[in-house]
């Protein structure tokens, strides 16, 4: 079989609704790999917080924050931060309306708030053993790559109307991703089979979720996990079984990846 190139989300796809990985999900992982394929993640994380996860998989390759951040075997390849001086406009707009906001670069996360409890909540659903603690200055002084804004679902239209130069996508009930326009993770997964020369037609993504629409729609073999929102499955091409009931053996064993 020639060899194809597949990408995982985590929360949803590779880990269930317990943020735990199935077994059946790492050992078609490991046979993926000793199959010769390439094994990558798209998520909407920081590096730092599926670091583990990288490690327990024996992945190099990875898409994160949505698409702002890529590494090829271990080297970074593509940067694309926030703007800077819109940054400081939503913020100082967040402030005004009594919203928090987190700040995260390659490394860390840092809130503009000592405590809050719709950080707490949400951060608090990845299981990454960490909150951020306060530095309301992070972003004057180096490159932040996503922000979280945490806010009821219907209160960030007034950011979305004000900050083109921005998308924003809930993936929480609390909180929602700040991006660039231009970016996500069809973007970044494009810098990596760019870089290993991959045809589309040996394209693999799995996911779930609301940022993964655009990698589902534009990948040319992309699985929506059972679990996954309802407009993730109407944009993948294929559908299998949820995260918890071997959904990512099954998504591989249909496309002919394991037998």
């Amino acid at each position: 079989m020639e060899k194809h190139i597949i990408f995982f989300d985590i929360d949803g796809t590779l880990y269930n609704e317990n943020k735990e990985l199935p077994d059946s999900a790492k050992k078609s992982i490991k046979q993926l790999q000793e199959n010769g394929h390439e094994v990558a993640i798209a998520t909407g994380r920081a590096p730092f917080m599926f670091k583990d996860l990288r490690e327990e998989l024996g992945i190099h390759t990875y898409v994160s924050f949505n698409g702002q951040y890529v590494v090829l075997n271990g080297e970074v390849i593509y940067r694309n931060p926030l703007n800077h001086d819109s940054l400081k406009k939503l913020t100082e707009l967040a402030i005004e309306r009594e919203h928090p906001v987190v700040y995260m670069d390659q490394e860390d996360m840092k809130a503009n708030v000592p405590s809050h409890d719709y950080i707490e909540q949400s951060i608090g659903t990845l299981k990454v053993g960490r909150q951020p603690t306060y530095a309301p200055d992070y972003y004057l002084d180096r490159p932040i790559y996503q922000s979280l804004l945490f806010c009821e679902e219907g209160e960030e239209r007034v950011f979305e109307e004000t900050f083109e130069d921005f998308q924003l996508i809930r993936w929480h009930k609390l909180s929602v991703d700040v991006i660039p326009a231009n970016g996500s993770k069809a973007e970044g997964i494009e810098k990596i089979t760019s870089a290993l020369n991959i045809a589309s037609e040996q394209q693999v993504a799995f996911g779930d979720s609301l940022n993964d629409l655009e990698m589902l729609h534009s990948i040319t073999h992309s699985v929506a996990m059972g679990n996954g929102h309802e407009r993730a499955k109407n944009a993948a091409k294929h559908v299998t079984t949820s995260a918890s009931d071997d959904g990512i053996k099954n998504g591989l064993k249909h496309l002919g990846l394991l037998e």
